[in-house]
């Protein structure tokens, strides 16, 4: 397998962006996977890691730092703007549509944590993408509003905005706006702020096993407003009406994500609701959502 960095434009934001390709023969042109990262992350860390496991197993991969982060351009750095990172998955779709080594016909992607949200737009509004996964999928704006479990007093978000738009006046003036920081100093303050979900997010962005100098672990405070109105969940309707797998979380589990996409098969379907099912092999036009040690179920949807 190689590892090539390529660059692709995006809004005219230049993405920064890991290309790999598998070293065995191919009798034609490969399927290829554009692979996006969680919010704040960079290329490097697990995005990098499905795209290399994939391109073990005959795709061409495309993992990219998105706009405002990481190596990519764009200011201010940290942005969180779903609209750019929707437009960031389909430039990586045509770019990918330019590579001699891909077959156009069939291109997928695979969005990480938020990645995995805006996947599922990138899908609903561009009829190239034959297929969509979505690994531990997020909708980052809900998150923002609601909470991680939907119970966040809505005072809190209000209070975001109020501090968003200060910062939007302190930018109009000449200041510094700041930023928003994404987690505290240590796991046990991550814990009492966001309980486990905090800390299994500190042990990613912040501990040995996720940590990479690039990865902002903070957001531009234009990116609270943006979110506001977002939800990138409205567009999966709009993704053509096939049979739809979800797969999800039991327990943790150290399985690697990418080889379970591809190598799994739901336990209890007929081979023809298998062949169906949206695993990204198959490209058919259908939505996928992952996590290690999973439980599956298979739900239709009509037209």
């Amino acid at each position: 397998m190689a590892r090539t960095r390529v660059s692709f434009d995006s809004a005219g934001i230049e993405i920064a962006t890991h290309l790999y390709t598998p070293d065995s023969p191919a009798a034609g042109r490969r399927p290829a996977l554009v692979v996006g990262h969680p919010g704040t992350g960079v290329k490097e860390q697990t995005s990098g890691t499905h795209a290399q496991l994939m391109a073990e197993r005959g795709f061409v991969t495309l993992a990219f730092d998105a706009a405002h982060q990481g190596e990519s351009g764009g200011l201010p750095r940290g942005l969180e703007d779903p609209a750019q990172r929707v437009e960031d998955f389909k430039a990586a779709v045509s770019y990918l549509t330019t590579r001699d080594e891909v077959d156009p016909g069939r291109i997928g992607l695979l969005g990480i944590c938020a990645s995995g949200g805006y996947s599922l737009a990138a899908t609903g509004g561009d009829h190239r993408v034959k297929a969509v996964a979505a690994v531990c999928t997020a909708e980052p704006a809900r998150q923002f509003r609601y909470g991680a479990d939907g119970s966040q007093d809505p005072a809190v978000f209000r209070a975001l905005l109020d501090a968003a738009a200060q910062a939007r006046t302190r930018a109009a003036l000449g200041e510094d706006p700041g930023v928003m920081t994404m987690f505290p100093d240590t796991a046990e303050q991550a814990g009492a702020l966001g309980g486990e979900h905090g800390v299994e997010g500190w042990e990613y962005y912040c501990g040995p096993r996720g940590h990479h100098e690039r990865s902002a672990k903070y957001l531009a405070w234009d990116s609270i407003d943006k979110m506001a109105s977002c939800d990138v969940f409205r567009a999966v309707p709009l993704i053509a009406p096939a049979s739809t797998s979800l797969v999800q979380p039991a327990a943790k589990s150290g399985t690697p994500l990418a080889a379970a996409m591809v190598e799994a098969r739901p336990s209890g379907l007929t081979p023809s609701a298998a062949a169906r099912s949206a695993t990204v092999s198959a490209y058919s036009r259908a939505v996928v959502t992952t996590s290690s040690n999973c439980r599956w179920k298979e739900r239709k949807r009509g037209p």
